[in-house]
């Protein structure tokens, strides 16, 4: 499923949205939320070459979005992946983003030994980069969430003076003065700020980018 992400033009967005592992069991559920940029007959095809689904659903939200419930049998790749993160003290943050090239995002949150250690036992197959390590502070619900509380103060602040105004109308000593912060902190703010935004909107809009019923064999490769 990776493959079709990454080479056919069809998936804009995916995001994993909810997960359950059954304990005892070879089985799992799982909840996607899928913005298309192609034919849903397409996806719906790809779906169905995934030997290891035994069910699923699309669920249309409109003509591009759609939820996609599915019930896959555990590969092994997949389990090596959850044992690594068993027996730590750690929360994955939902959702878990997927890239245009199919690569996961997501948030770990809990002890930096834990974390350390999760990445010491993941399986050599799979590449691991950190994008960020600090306090968990993140807002929820919107893009915006994405910012820490001083990263979304500053930009409430730089717009509010006109500094993102055309023409310019405040610099950026005057958003450093109204933050009561040094130039160079409101500077770094911004740019973090700027950083996350355009990666959350370009994540999700800028990559390859009634109800139906199917049932198939097997899992994505995810």
């Amino acid at each position: 499923m990776q493959r079709f992400v990454r080479d056919e033009n069809v998936v804009r967005y995916e995001e994993l949205r909810a997960w359950d592992v059954r304990t005892g069991s070879n089985v799992e559920y799982a909840l996607y939320y899928v913005e298309l940029a192609g034919d849903r007959d397409r996806y719906r095809a790809a779906i169905d070459r995934v030997d290891s689904i035994v069910e699923y659903e699309l669920a249309p939200i409109d003509d591009d979005a759609l939820h996609v419930w599915v019930c896959e049998e555990s590969r092994p790749e997949i389990q090596a992946w959850r044992a690594a993160f068993e027996d730590r003290h750690l929360i994955v943050v939902p959702p878990i983003r997927y890239d245009a090239d199919a690569a996961l995002g997501l948030t770990i949150v809990g002890d930096g030994g834990d974390i350390q250690a999760v990445l010491a036992d993941l399986p050599d197959a799979i590449d691991v980069t950190i994008n960020e390590i600090g306090t968990y502070d993140r807002r929820g619900g919107t893009i915006a969430g994405a910012l820490t509380e001083r990263q979304l103060d500053a930009v409430e602040t730089a717009l509010a003076i006109g500094y993102y105004a055309v023409p310019r109308e405040a610099s950026l000593a005057d958003v450093a003065d109204a933050l009561d912060c040094a130039e160079s902190t409101a500077s770094v703010l911004l740019r973090r700020a700027e950083r996350e935004l355009f990666t959350r909107v370009l994540d999700r809009y800028g990559g390859a980018i009634g109800r139906d019923r199917g049932t198939g064999r097997s899992a994505p490769e995810r």
